[in-house]
């Protein structure tokens, strides 16, 4: 039996294709599913619930809504042990990084205010207004990922999969009756075994076969772990899907003790304007890059 619900499924008005699926699959279980207004009016009140949508919109609106937002850290990579992880990942500023004289691989850790891509020195990076030198960004190596695969976690379990990149080319596919299924669920076993507590308990992990100039041959390692309320379920089952955002983005009274510290306002109590996501929102035309989170594929290598 799937978690039971607690109101309804609140999207951001951004159109996705993963929005669609979730939304669908909600319908099926008798949940309502509620469409958020591009510009909410009045005391900001909303009809409480789940919510799945972008960290920007939710910055903005979602204290409303009554939603306990969950995340991993944003250096909980760089501090995976490097077993798991199997390449130099440091989390630094932004300013930091524009002084790179170095190819690498850059992106933000979590709320995608600029797309992820290898930069061959730092002089590439992006310098808008809203990115100032303080922003905290990831700073890989530049490795080469065969196959990228995206891992639906709840309770420390893979409640679905889907692969979603081929070389760093957007390819989807079920982890159900795939060659690597096997590999894959062995490897996110061992994963979340050794530091499941590290994470919220609902979030999505990302896991994949990796090249690198030490080791030529490929090993299993982590790519990133996401927000599961933004994130692309690619071909993963979205009903099973659902169950992990249902609890990533549920009812603040329903926060257990455990997932407090991953909770983006640790208190507890929602978010505001003034968090760390900012007001770099476009409001009703959506977040500014991805698919429901999906982070940039990048031809070629990425880290």
């Amino acid at each position: 039996m799937p978690p039971a619900a607690a109101g309804p499924l609140c999207l951001a008005p951004q159109y996705t294709s993963t929005r669609e699926l979730l939304a669908r699959a909600a319908r099926h279980r008798g949940m309502d599913v509620v469409t958020l207004p591009a510009r909410p009016t009045g005391d900001g009140t909303g009809p409480g619930g789940h919510y799945y949508g972008g960290p920007h919109y939710a910055a903005r609106f979602g204290a409303g809504l009554g939603v306990a937002l969950l995340e991993p850290a944003d250096d909980w990579l760089p501090r995976l042990p490097f077993a798991f992880r199997r390449r130099n990942t440091v989390l630094t500023t932004l300013g930091a990084a524009r002084r790179l004289d170095r190819p690498a691989f850059v992106k933000p850790p979590s709320d995608k205010s600029f797309r992820a891509a290898v930069h061959a020195d730092g002089g590439g990076l992006p310098a808008a207004a809203d990115l100032p030198d303080g922003t905290p960004v990831q700073v890989a190596d530049v490795v080469d990922w065969a196959v990228e695969f995206r891992l639906f976690v709840l309770d420390g379990e893979v409640r679905t999969g889907s692969q979603y990149a081929v070389h760093g080319r957007l390819e989807s596919a079920p982890l159900d009756g795939h060659r690597h299924r096997a590999a894959v669920l062995s490897f996110a076993r061992r994963l979340l075994g050794a530091c499941g507590d590290t994470l919220p308990s609902a979030v999505v992990v990302d896991v994949g076969l990796l090249r690198t100039e030490r080791a030529p041959d490929a090993e299993w390692a982590v790519v990133e772990a996401n927000m599961a309320w933004f994130s692309n379920c690619y071909a993963a089952d979205p009903d099973r899907a659902l169950d992990v955002v249902l609890r990533a983005a549920g009812p603040r009274e329903r926060l257990s003790g455990r997932d407090r510290r991953f909770c983006r306002d640790r208190d507890g109590n929602g978010s505001g304007s003034g968090d760390r996501y900012g007001s770099g929102d476009r409001y009703g035309n959506g977040e500014r890059y991805g698919d429901g989170g999906g982070e940039a594929v990048q031809a070629g290598s990425a880290g």
